[in-house]
C-alpha cells in the first residue's frame, strides 16, 4: 500500500498569515494538494498538522474535497496526524509522516502542502517508476532539475526517523544514491511552492 505524506504543519513566517487556507482556484492551496493526492494512485492520504491545526484540518476534511479525477476505484481516503514539533521544520513533520504509517505501508510519496501547481499525474510518474526500477528512493526531474514529490521506500523508515533535522531528507539521498531512480517529468510545477505573497501573487494569476 502506497500513502501520500502532505506536509501541512507549516507556520507559514514568510507569508505572514496561514498559506495553506489561500484561495486557489476553487479551493484553497491545501485542498488542491490534496485533491491532487486523492486523485492519484495513491492508496491513502496521511496529512501531517500542525501550526493552525484545527482550520488546517476544517478545510480538509473528507467531504470538503471531492477528488475530482480519481480513478474508478474513487478518492483515496484521508487521515491525519499531528507534529508537535513543527516549529522544528519540515522534517520533524516527514518524521511524523513514518512514525503514523500502518504496519501495512509500502512507501510513502512525500507532497508538499504549498505546492498546488502540482497534478496527480506527476504523483502516478513517481510511482510508475517505483514499480518499474525497484528502487527505494524515486525523485521526478524536469529538465534535469529535481524538485517534489519523493517517493520513499518504508524501508528506510527508521534510517529517516534518525536523520539530522538540519540536513532533511538529503542525507537519505547521499547515504543510497544507489537506490535512486529520477523519473523525468514534463511539469514544472514539481520545482514550485508558495513561500511569499509573491509566490501567492504569481501563482493565483497563472491559475
Amino acid at each position: 500500500m502506497i500513502w501520500a505524506i502532505v506536509l501541512a504543519a507549516g507556520e507559514s513566517l514568510r507569508m505572514g498569515t496561514q498559506k495553506l487556507l489561500l484561495p486557489f482556484g476553487d479551493t484553497t492551496v491545501s485542498g488542491a494538494v490534496v485533491r491532487a493526492a486523492r486523485a492519484s494512485r495513491v492508496d491513502r492520504v496521511l496529512v501531517v498538522l500542525g501550526a493552525d491545526r484545527e482550520r488546517v484540518q476544517a478545510e480538509l476534511e473528507p467531504g470538503r474535497e471531492p477528488g475530482r479525477g480519481a480513478g474508478p476505484a474513487g478518492p483515496a481516503a484521508i487521515a491525519f496526524t499531528v507534529n508537535e514539533d513543527y516549529p522544528l521544520g519540515m522534517l520533524s513533520s516527514i518524521k511524523a509522516g513514518f512514525r503514523a504509517l500502518p504496519s501495512d505501508a509500502e512507501a510513502a510519496v512525500i507532497m508538499l502542502g504549498d505546492q498546488p501547481f502540482l497534478p496527480s499525474r506527476v504523483v502516478d510518474a513517481v510511482i510508475t517508476g517505483y514499480r518499474k526500477s525497484g528502487k527505494g528512493i524515486v525523485i521526478p526531474a524536469f529538465r534535469g532539475r529535481r524538485g517534489h514529490p519523493v517517493l520513499v521506500d518504508i524501508k528506510y523508515r527508521d534510517e529517516v526517523l534518525g536523520l539530522d533535522p538540519a540536513d532533511g531528507l538529503r542525507q537519505l539521498m547521499r547515504a543510497h544514491s544507489s537506490d535512486i531512480e529520477v523519473v523525468e517529468v514534463d511539469d514544472a510545477g514539481i520545482l514550485r511552492d508558495l513561500d511569499t505573497p509573491e509566490d501567492y501573487q504569481n501563482g493565483v494569476t497563472r491559475t
